[in-house]
């Protein structure tokens, strides 16, 4: 069948102070950035992404939605309620909401990021990412996406690194890093939809021979990898952040930097003790809505598997 009998919007209704909250739900969940519209007569947001899916799964992922929300809402009763909504929409309607939504976005002096309809110009010496929206998708207009953004401009050294990108989603991160000088940059998801859109997206911005977004899952990663990075990000679940934090931690290069993020404030102790205790010195950490990430900075009693080459110009 075709994107246009299949394309649905997904959504949770819920009040202003749960968007970023269910915005990250259901990020995890089909892998797109959403989309939100406030009612202001009502205090009503509604948090959505468009995503093709079968009427016969739409039951199946409104029962995993509610889940996750239960779940999370436990942690975080404050927020009130919030309702799941599917319905079938034009193809049209999808494309006009990312167009609403998406609006250029700088990162310092260093980095524009905006989408192709955008006629935004950017200031002498700053660098230019270009997205369009897909059905697996990341903007960067996130708390915990921006937060990694941040660290990829404000690490990059005059001499040249790597970087990886765990979780890379539209590759976004991994893309910004190539056209900020880093190199080589790998960018790793173990959703192939969002490789294929990643790649896309690298080919739009010239940068398809330097970013070869691969299928990979982190919980599959060797523990001694090939190589190591001296920068890694890894936007993904709480969870999944501290079950493997030895496989990620293994992936990063002497004194390199891990940036981590994705993860609840409420669960941002657990995941920074989680690395502490392999060794690591948290560096910098930021509040965005619900969500908190961090930078963490490699010492020299850091525990890791030991490498056995670093990816790293000259190396």
């Amino acid at each position: 069948m075709s994107v246009a009998s299949n394309l649905r919007q997904v959504s949770f209704i819920t009040g202003v102070e749960a968007e970023d909250l269910v915005g990250v739900l259901l990020e995890n969940e089909l892998g797109m950035t959403p989309s939100t519209h406030t009612d202001m007569a009502t205090g009503r947001s509604t948090v959505s992404v468009y995503a093709e899916l079968p009427k016969e799964q739409v039951a199946d992922l409104r029962r995993r939605l509610k889940d996750s929300w239960d779940a999370a809402h436990e942690e975080a009763p404050h927020l009130g309620e919030a309702v799941v909504r599917i319905r079938k929409v034009r193809p049209l309607d999808w494309a006009e909401s990312w167009k609403r939504h998406f609006r250029p976005l700088e990162i310092g002096s260093s980095l524009l990021i905006k989408p192709t309809w955008s006629r935004r110009r950017p200031h002498s010496g700053q660098a230019v990412l270009q997205l369009d929206p897909g059905l697996s998708f990341g903007t960067g207009q996130h708390a915990t996406t921006h937060f990694c953004l941040t660290q990829v401009v404000g690490l990059r050294r005059p001499e040249g690194q790597s970087l990886l990108d765990l979780g890379c989603g539209s590759g976004i991160l991994a893309l910004a890093g190539a056209l900020l000088g880093y190199d080589p940059v790998e960018a790793w998801d173990f959703d192939p939809e969002a490789v294929r859109i990643a790649a896309e997206n690298a080919t739009l911005n010239g940068l398809g021979a330097r970013v070869r977004p691969a299928v990979k899952d982190v919980t599959q990663l060797p523990l001694v990898p090939d190589e190591r990075f001296d920068v890694v990000c890894a936007n993904l679940m709480h969870d999944l952040l501290i079950a493997e934090r030895v496989r990620i931690s293994a992936r990063v290069a002497e004194k390199g930097h891990l940036v981590l993020a994705g993860i609840l404030t409420s669960q941002f102790t657990a995941v920074s003790s989680a690395y502490l205790g392999l060794g690591w010195e948290l560096e910098e950490s930021a509040t965005g809505g619900e969500w908190t990430s961090g930078c963490f900075r490699r010492t020299a009693t850091t525990k890791v598997s030991s490498n056995r080459r670093s990816a790293r110009p000259g190396a």
